[in-house]
């Protein structure tokens, strides 16, 4: 029997000499997916002037305003130490503050500043363009129900994986809908009867 190789990114030789089709796989196209649409996301968003990165750290801490480094780290899925390094760079460029703690001294709270506010707009702008060019072969039924499925994919694992226990005021599970409107309204009050596009969106393909 061969080897199996990671199912997700080449093709694999299963016993017997059968060949896994990537293009009916779902663990394939999930992950596949998720690389282009953040590419996707990468190109069109070069005039926000931020990273990737950084979007998907605003968008998060716009949603958990208040959290500490560890719980945002945690929310992330990224090294704390990677982020402390990522974090204080935002705060050197003004989109990010850190705040004592007021239960703890050694402590500090992650808080978006004024000059930050205003970028999530152009953020979720971003995310809707993304998204919109990615379903443009849908009628707009079928990307409804190919939203409803994967709501259902994704409750059903979020069920079957342990969840990390909480390593900071706000951490825990992530919301798969997010950014409340009011966010894009103070951006922008154009764009408050927009339909928010995920956070997770921006984090797509990282």
């Amino acid at each position: 029997m061969h080897t199996i190789c990671l199912a997700y990114y080449q093709p694999c030789v299963l016993s017997r000499g059968a060949i896994l089709d990537l293009e009916r796989s779902f663990g394939f196209l999930v992950n596949d997916v998720a690389r282009l649409f953040g590419r996707r996301f990468d190109h069109n968003g070069r005039r926000l002037g931020l990273t990737r990165a950084q979007c998907r750290t605003l968008g998060y801490i716009a949603r958990n305003e208040g959290i500490n480094q560890a719980g945002l780290a945690d929310l992330l899925e990224i090294r704390p130490m990677t982020l402390v390094r990522q974090i204080d760079r935002m705060e050197e460029a003004g989109w990010i503050e850190r705040r004592p703690h007021p239960a703890d001294r050694r402590a500090r709270r992650l808080f978006l500043t004024a000059k930050a506010r205003p970028i999530l707009g152009r953020i979720l702008d971003v995310a809707n363009e993304t998204r919109d060019e990615a379903l443009a072969r849908l009628k707009p039924a079928e990307a409804g129900q190919l939203i409803d499925l994967l709501k259902r994919v994704h409750a059903t694992l979020s069920e079957r994986v342990p969840q990390a226990d909480k390593l900071g005021d706000g951490a825990g599970t992530t919301p798969i809908l997010p950014s409340p409107r009011r966010v894009a309204a103070a951006a922008s009050p154009d764009d408050a009867n927009a339909t928010p596009a995920p956070v997770a969106a921006v984090g797509a393909g990282r």
